[in-house]
């Protein structure tokens, strides 16, 4: 027998409908706006390069679901390893032609992506080797876990930025202290 009584086709209408939001939402999640190809230009800092594409198109490229390090800008003075997060993303993918997975635009007109090298997932390896923090606060799935277990296995062999201890400072937290309106989120 039917659990929804006949009485009430509105009801099964809108859990069916319910159900139908929650799928396509976690579908629009999961799937990127677009996946291009680019040759990386120019490191900015360890979580923003420049890319050029085939036909000539440049892009700012953010990397989703990272926060690294500030580097030095003008009079504001750069974090601790903010130089090393930038040129070990600098040995991984200067010159070298990548995946762009692109997930969102930001507010700065960046596109926020994943950076693949073959197989390999840039952004996760920044993390991993301490050279970057998950920014859980903009991490969705299934980018998610991988990404705070990258972080939590970085933590507990004390590279990178964990090696500060409890003197580590979020770049989040440091962009907050020198003023906002002077470090977009590099």
């Amino acid at each position: 027998m039917n659990n929804v009584p006949l009485g009430h086709p509105k009801k099964l209408l809108l859990l069916i409908l319910t159900a139908l939001v929650i799928f396509c939402a976690a579908a629009a999640h999961a799937a990127p706006l677009r996946t291009i190809t680019a040759t990386i230009t120019k490191i900015s800092d360890g979580d923003t390069v420049q890319a050029i594409t085939p036909e000539g198109t440049k892009l700012k490229v953010r990397l989703y679901g990272i926060d690294a390090p500030e580097t030095p800008k003008g009079k504001i003075p750069g974090e601790p390893f903010g130089n090393d997060s930038r040129n070990y993303l600098v040995s991984l993918v200067s010159q070298k032609s990548v995946r762009v997975e692109i997930r969102d635009i930001d507010r700065y007109r960046r596109m926020v992506a994943i950076l693949w090298l073959a197989e390999r997932n840039v952004n996760q390896e920044m993390i991993a080797a301490g050279m970057a923090e998950a920014y859980v606060e903009y991490l969705k799935q299934p980018y998610r876990s991988p990404f705070l277990q990258a972080e939590q296995d970085a933590k507990a062999q004390g590279k990178g930025i964990w090696t500060q201890g409890s003197r580590y400072e979020r770049p989040s937290q440091f962009r907050r202290r020198m003023g906002n309106r002077a470090l977009p989120e590099s």
